[in-house]
């Protein structure tokens, strides 16, 4: 590998706190596009997937399948950062997902809409993997925490704004669900037109080849492994053959992913950095909190509409107390590690009320009022906040500027297995647990005697038939709260094994020339 030399660009280091907000506001704009996409159609999911004649199997994919996308690609999203140009990368993947958001608004059956979230995946990808890199290069680890705070809040505004505007959305006869996909579309193409305008980022020229062998393994890997996840217990047995073959495919390709990157000089993920002891831990409390955050609130909508009885609507406002709960600590906490330079005692404490909030939540039933059941979230949503953006922080800190990309894309990965896991295993778990309870209440449902039985439009069914089906998925979903809760359990003790390390000042660009890659163009 080599860097060619041209006359060096300023460092981005020494911008200004407004200078720096302007240049992340396109960044902002195209995670706000991410997060209203994915949270606008929460609400809707119940109705989208009845009237394209989906069964609770195809909700759980509708949902697994842009996560196994976004999953599966993150890796190479971040590897590519660390190698070309992050604005055109961000731009990209803002435009694969207005392809895979066209698409789906036209969806005429369930089958399609599966596939157009795979475009949406690995848009929500680069997204994932990019963002993070674009603000360690912009900002000090240490002034991270302020700036993770406005992020907070921009992920607060998308997450409360999209399930309210779904709600709207669906119960707007003249309007109706395929807006929930139409709506992303004008602000990505705006988000594209501002990246353009205002992001500029110092790129190093490198001679490389990029690991594509690596990266199509690692893909395919993965996407065995969570079709699996996804299909055992309700398409085949657990002990099946097929666990055999799909499992055993998954692990001997993911097994070959790792020989060929470690041998090739420019690998998709690095092996060595999981040498250090941070990123290993931090790695895997991401993947647990991935399994007990993702598996565990997917399904809190399909709860408040099919078992409280609730309009996609109303069932929006319900999903604000836990927002509430992430936006207050992802921003109290970003400041006070700003300011204190101490934050294994925000990520520990996260860790713990993410615990209690799981437990809370696994009391759930169909007559849970409404005011407990908000307290239970805010709880959950305190802990998410303190977690979730502090564990990249902590990473990002502790790797050279370098590899920044690639130890983000790592976290993120893991992060997004753990939550595709989580969704497909925990997805599974209340569809069959869902089909027993209402087969022992009044046998088994029209169309739906396997686990894979059509989601009910709880309004239509008769007033006995509809008291057992709310009583169901009212148990079923408390159980997978319950489930849940150990893997957060296992994440903090990762968590308390971290070493408390003194946080940067520097940027990733100041970082990265100080290592001796000297930035040469500004894009």
């Amino acid at each position: 590998m080599t860097t060619t030399a041209e006359p060096s660009a300023p460092h981005q280091g020494a911008m200004g706190r407004r200078q720096v907000l302007e240049a992340l506001s396109g960044l902002m704009m195209g995670m706000f596009v991410a997060i209203l996409a994915s949270t606008v159609v929460a609400n809707a999911l119940p109705r989208i997937v009845a009237e394209l004649g989906g069964s609770q199997s195809s909700y759980t994919w509708v949902v697994t399948t842009e996560l196994l996308a976004m999953t599966a690609t993150v890796p190479l999203w971040g590897k590519l950062s660390d190698l070309y140009n992050k604005k055109l990368l961000i731009q990209l993947s803002l435009s694969l997902f207005v392809v895979g958001s066209l698409v789906a608004g036209f969806a005429g059956n369930i089958d399609v809409l599966i596939a157009s979230r795979i475009a949406q995946g690995i848009g929500a990808g680069g997204l994932t993997a990019l963002a993070q890199v674009v603000m360690a290069a912009l900002v000090s680890p240490r002034e991270l925490g302020r700036y993770s705070g406005i992020f907070g809040a921009v992920f607060a505004v998308g997450t409360v704004a999209g399930p309210l505007i779904g709600g709207v959305l669906v119960d707007t006869s003249w309007l109706g669900w395929r807006w929930c996909f139409f709506l992303g579309v004008p602000f990505a193409v705006a988000a594209i037109v501002l990246l353009q305008r205002t992001l500029r980022l110092p790129t190093v020229r490198r001679e490389v080849k990029v690991d594509y062998l690596g990266a199509f393994l690692i893909m395919l890997g993965v996407s065995t492994l969570l079709v699996w996840s996804s299909l055992a217990g309700h398409q085949f047995a657990w002990g099946s053959m097929w666990t055999v073959v799909l499992v055993g495919g998954g692990l001997l390709v993911l097994a070959l992913a790792l020989y060929v990157e470690s041998k090739v000089a420019e690998p998709v993920v690095p092996l060595h950095i999981f040498r250090n002891r941070t990123i290993s831990l931090t790695t895997l409390a991401s993947f647990l909190v991935g399994v007990a955050m993702f598996g565990g609130t997917v399904f809190l909508s399909q709860y408040f509409q099919l078992s409280l009885g609730k309009s996609p609507t109303v069932a929006g406002l319900m999903s604000l107390p836990m927002i509430f709960g992430l936006l207050v600590s992802s921003t109290v906490s970003g400041q006070l590690i700003s300011k204190t330079g101490k934050w294994k005692p925000f990520v520990v404490i996260g860790g713990v009320l993410v615990i209690a909030g799981l437990l809370l939540l696994s009391t759930l039933a169909a007559d849970t009022n409404s005011v407990v059941l908000g307290a239970y979230m805010v709880v959950l949503g305190l802990g998410i906040g303190m977690l979730m953006q502090n564990l990249v922080l902590v990473a990002q800190n502790d790797v050279p500027a370098k590899e920044l990309g690639s130890a983000t894309s790592v976290l993120s990965f893991f992060r997004s297995l753990g939550g595709s896991i989580g969704v497909s295993a925990l997805g599974a778990v209340l569809a069959n647990r869902v089909t027993t309870l209402i087969a022992e209440g009044i046998g088994p449902m029209p169309g739906g005697q396997s686990s894979g039985g059509a989601v009910p439009e709880i309004s239509k069914l008769p007033e006995p038939v509809k008291h057992v089906v709310q009583e169901a998925y009212g148990t079923a979903t408390s159980e997978i709260f319950l489930v849940a809760a150990p893997f957060a359990v296992l994440a903090l003790i990762a968590i308390l094994f971290l070493k408390p390390t003194e946080l940067k000042t520097q940027t990733g660009t100041e970082r990265l020339a100080a290592e001796g890659a000297e930035p040469s163009t500004i894009h």
